[in-house]
């Protein structure tokens, strides 16, 4: 995949922060000391007036920009997830989840694809910290279309939103006439008879190629994009679990509370079905280049495609 154009989403936030900017003079952003990492640096340069640098204080960062949904600005608070999800999650929970203010939140450098940072900035948890918010919207896009479409469809949403975005370029794969950006609604990617597949973020890539090597070795896998943990695409989860009768999910996250999580939660209370999650099982990251972390921890193409075959057969 040499040649397939690569964008780290995090770029993407900052490009569709400027367009959306454009459109909507109401939308403000706030950085906490980490406006070139998090690329909400872009936006700085076109509106300089509308973008606001709290310094490192991610909780103030939240409470000021509680204050302003309320005066009829629609704020985007952007820093790393660790920092986003972890270190303000009082205020996130009380000050924005509580009275459901029109709050957004950009939090970039999710995951073990952080790399060097090392498991104090790799945050594994920040999908099952914000689902757990009464009417948090939780989205977690595969790549820059999807990632440029889900800042336009929070801005649009009424109410607070979490968007996760992360450091290390992917692939481009939404890059099709015919994509559609929906909060809540899971894209099937690739049909199949055999496993679904539900995956979420830069998993979704490798999950499409894992499904290659399984397609040589005769197993149909079916592959979806989810987007959207929270609200999850229950029809869809439930209407492929049912073709296939058996289920995988990938995600660049803890095994506990994210996507497998949710899609678990969904199968035994409407239609048992046998689940396999992929993910980090229980245990903190490490430092390292972000693409042998992915291979160690097996959420790359060959560690989901080892892993499949194994469950399927």
């Amino acid at each position: 995949m040499a040649d397939v154009k690569k964008i780290a989403t995090r770029d993407s936030y900052g490009n569709a922060l400027v367009e959306v900017g454009k459109e909507h003079e109401d939308l403000i952003v706030l950085d906490a000391d980490l406006a070139g990492a998090t690329k909400t640096g872009t936006f700085q340069k076109a509106f300089p007036e509308r973008h606001w640098d709290i310094g490192i204080a991610e909780a103030n960062m939240t409470g000021i920009a509680a204050g302003l949904s309320t005066c009829g600005k629609v704020p985007f608070i952007s820093t790393f997830a660790m920092f986003a999800a972890g270190r303000a999650y009082e205020q996130v929970r009380n000050a924005v989840g509580y009275p459901h203010l029109n709050v957004k939140i950009g939090a970039t450098h999710a995951g073990i694809s952080v790399g060097e940072d090392g498991a104090t900035h790799q945050c594994l948890e920040d999908l099952a910290l914000m689902r757990e918010i009464p009417g948090m919207v939780v989205i977690n896009p595969s790549d820059d279309i999807e990632a440029k479409a889900a800042v336009k469809a929070a801005y649009e949403h009424v109410g607070p939103v979490y968007m996760r975005f992360g450091r290390l370029a992917v692939p481009v794969i939404n890059d099709t006439p015919d994509y559609k950006f929906e909060i809540g609604k899971g894209i099937v990617l690739k049909e199949g008879t055999d496993v679904s597949i539900f995956a979420t973020g830069l998993e979704v890539c490798e999950a499409m190629e894992a499904a290659k090597m399984l397609e040589a070795d005769g197993i149909h896998a079916e592959v979806i994009n989810i987007h959207t943990i929270k609200p999850l695409d229950n029809e869809l989860v439930l209407k492929s679990a049912a073709k296939t009768g058996k289920v995988v999910t990938v995600e660049e996250h803890s095994i506990l509370g994210g996507l497998g999580s949710a899609v678990c939660e969904v199968l035994c209370e409407n239609q048992p079905t046998k689940v396999l999650r992929i993910g980090v099982n229980d245990v903190f990251g490490e430092s390292g280049p972000a693409a042998e972390l992915l291979h160690k921890y097996e959420l790359d193409a060959e560690g989901i495609y080892k892993k499949v075959k194994a469950f399927v057969k």
